[in-house]
């Protein structure tokens, strides 16, 4: 069997208390010791300059200006016009009295001035902090208080909400910076209470008139405090510094570079996701060292697709969610076409895979098939497409497996925290066996799990699995003012990232699981909640799920949002001609649901103890706006809990299953199904929801 990664130490058995734990892998690029890095390259700051000099001409960052509410092409900044704004840029700072290690917030979406901003920053070793543009003002209030930041660059729109009076970013500012320009409103609100304000075009005159001299950073310095919205609590200050971003780069460059199809200067990035979270930014960072070009969307996710034809990317990176709606639209595409087609489609389809499994590249497992019906698919990505990347969450084997074969272009899953500046692993490009995994440690990387006993997890078991520990140059300093949590997760050099992980026999990771999920049912069985909503996930029929469970009951409960076009075609098929909304208050459509989510139960092999014993139908997706998912889409758990526990609605169906369930066991009846509106006469559902028991024996 081939390996993909090197084992460089075996594993230890666990003895007086201490967990097992098993063997340390790398890269096979650092079998014998990571890879000298660059002299040239030590930090961002240098990343940027070098490109600078090596491609001056070169497009760097490009984005549609929109004219009368009309969006037009894009429109782009060289290397070295981006330079010298951000020459200007950190003059106009320094005279208004920030120093080296100074924290300053960037707060807006993903444009030019948010990277020119950014790298005036690394200019003179002040402290990027990024300020979440997807969450609300109480996070953005927390996090300027929290990180001491008295300048902060901000996206126009935004700038209403740092001046109101209640909040603290009115107290604390002492100067705000727009990305375009400042309202006779917010300039007079501003200056009443002493925060000074800056149009972009005003603050570059300003840095023309004082120029100051650059203060480079050294690679011990602090890059940026970059905060994680996390699933509860407060955001997290992960502290990174500039040689842990330059090492990130160079291991990515180096991993790359090895492979027959390279990415070059002259590559087109499309952002999208947050540049204040990690993966967006470390991507961009990578292009920067490569000379290429990174376009901007224009602001709106539903017409993604426009931006996509317009700026035709040769690289795509999103969260599953993205590669799902991918995924569906082809598959509705598919449905239109006369069954004569859809057979052609099909055949193509499984004569294409199997090549794929023999080995051969996705460019040379079929042509004809790619030319006959996938060129197509690959047009609609802009038809230049040669890598898209999915992090953030687990990408459903089936849908990447779908897009491996129809995309023309290679599709990977990568894996990674803030605190591991995003790439902790990745997969090998044209690799199957690597279908559903997340691939290979990084070039400067180590990983190795460890046994977590509650869960039955044991890395020097049959199946090694456990919790993955990561340890190398592309990691967090700590917790900005946290060294509690800083020395609970970081132990002896060891970063404990909180997922549950296997090693496969060829070397590769797989996440399976997550720890911190965990619950114990009443009957004592331990429950990861967030492997089974990765499980029931993968049935067409649901589009998000949060499952819930309570340490006092023996049930699980489920919130559902259907899939809209999978509930439309199953409403056809029974003659029910009713609007979406209608149909999710049917107790049909909930039996039907739950049988599904049994289906898939039995198909993953579950225990009977992790079936959904009752669902609660949700038209609206979780959304950012209630505060129900994190910024990347994870389900925030505590907020759900809260926002659907109405009238103690979840505990009282647990009660009532429960109970049920309980009368079943004692009666020996096969089984029983139960319809309810009205568990309690203190419930009262949402207008949306409804809900169906079925409880077997």
């Amino acid at each position: 069997m081939k390996s993909f990664a090197a084992k460089v130490e075996e594993g230890v058995k666990g003895e007086n208390g201490k967990p097992s734990v098993g063997p340390v892998y790398r890269n096979l690029l650092s079998e014998k010791g990571f890879p000298p890095i660059d002299s040239d390259i030590t930090t961002a700051w240098d990343i940027f300059c070098k490109s600078v000099e090596k491609f001056p001409g070169n497009k760097m960052l490009g984005w549609r200006p929109i004219v009368d509410k009309k969006v037009g092409p894009y429109v782009w900044k060289t290397y070295k016009e981006a330079y010298e704004e951000v020459l200007q840029i950190g003059s106009a700072l320094r005279a208004l009295g920030a120093e080296p290690g100074c924290r300053v917030g960037i707060y807006g979406i993903n444009c030019p001035q948010w990277i020119i901003a950014m790298e005036a920053c690394a200019a003179h070793t002040l402290i990027c902090v990024p300020l979440y543009d997807t969450l609300g003002s109480g996070a953005v209030d927390y996090i300027v208080d929290h990180a001491e930041i008295d300048f902060v660059f901000v996206q126009d729109t935004k700038i209403k909400g740092l001046l109101e009076p209640d909040s603290i970013c009115s107290k604390r500012l002492k100067a705000i910076v727009s990305f375009t320009n400042v309202s006779k409103e917010d300039s007079i609100k501003a200056s009443e209470i002493g925060v000074k304000t800056y149009s972009w075009l005003d603050f570059l005159h300003m840095g023309r008139e004082k120029p100051e001299e650059i203060s480079p950073p050294k690679p011990f310095n602090t890059c940026t405090i970059m905060y994680t919205s996390g699933t509860s609590g407060d955001p997290k200050g992960v502290v990174l510094t500039h040689e842990a971003v330059a090492t990130f780069v160079v291991g990515v460059d180096l991993f790359m570079d090895q492979f027959e199809d390279k990415m070059t200067h002259e590559d087109v990035y499309l952002s999208f996701l947050p540049l204040a979270h990690i993966l967006d930014r470390m991507n961009e960072e990578y292009f920067f060292r490569k000379g290429a070009s990174v376009g901007y969307y224009h602001g709106d996710l539903n017409v993604l697709r426009d931006d996509i034809q317009e700026l035709k990317p040769t690289y795509l990176a999103g969260v599953p969610r993205v590669f799902e709606r991918i995924h569906e639209g082809i598959q509705k595409a598919l449905q239109e076409l006369n069954p004569r087609r859809r057979f052609i489609f099909n055949a193509l389809y499984k004569h294409k895979l199997s090549w794929l499994n023999r080995g051969y590249s996705h460019s040379k497992a079929s042509p004809m098939a790619d030319l006959i019906a996938f060129r197509k698919i690959r047009d609609k990505l802009g038809g230049r497409i040669r890598l898209l990347i999915s992090g953030g969450a687990p990408l459903s084997p089936e849908i990447e497996e779908f897009l491996r074969v129809t995309c023309c272009c290679f599709v990977l899953q990568g894996y990674g925290l803030t605190e591991t500046l995003g790439g902790t692993a990745l997969c090998v490009p044209d690799e199957m066996c690597m279908l559903g995994t997340v691939g290979i440690p990084a070039v400067y990387n180590e990983i190795r799990l460890e046994e977590v006993a509650e869960m039955g997890y044991d890395p020097l078991g049959e199946n090694p699995a456990g919790e993955i520990c990561i340890k190398g140059k592309c990691l967090f300093s700590g917790y900005y003012k946290n060294p509690e949590l800083t020395d609970e997760v970081l132990k002896d050099g060891w970063f404990h990232t909180g997922d549950i992980g296997e090693i496969q026999p060829n070397g590769v990771l797989k996440i399976i699981d997550r720890k911190k999920n965990l619950i114990k049912l009443s009957q004592g069985e331990y429950v990861a909640l967030e492997n089974l909503e990765n499980i029931y996930g993968q049935n067409s029929l649901v589009q998000e799920i949060w499952v819930y469970g309570d340490s006092f009951k023996s049930m699980l409960v489920a919130v559902i949002v259907p899939n809209p076009e999978v509930v439309n075609r199953w409403a056809k098929d029974l003659g029910l001609n009713k609007p979406f909304e209608e149909l999710c208050s049917l107790t049909e459509l909930q039996e039907h649901i739950i049988l599904e989510l049994k289906s898939t139960a039995e198909k993953n092999k579950l225990k009977r103890f992790e079936y959904i014993k009752a669902v609660t139908v949700e038209i609206k997706p979780f959304d950012l706006e209630r505060d129900l998912v994190t910024a990347t889409l994870k389900n925030k758990r505590n907020n759900l809990l809260k926002y659907y526990q109405v009238s103690n609605y979840l505990c009282l169906t647990l009660i009532f299953v429960d109970k049920i369930h309980r009368l079943v066991q004692s009666t020996n009846v096969p089984l029983y199904r139960y319809k309810s509106t009205r568990c309690t006469e203190n419930w009262r559902p949402r207008k949306s929801e409804s809900i169906t028991m079925m409880c077997a024996s």
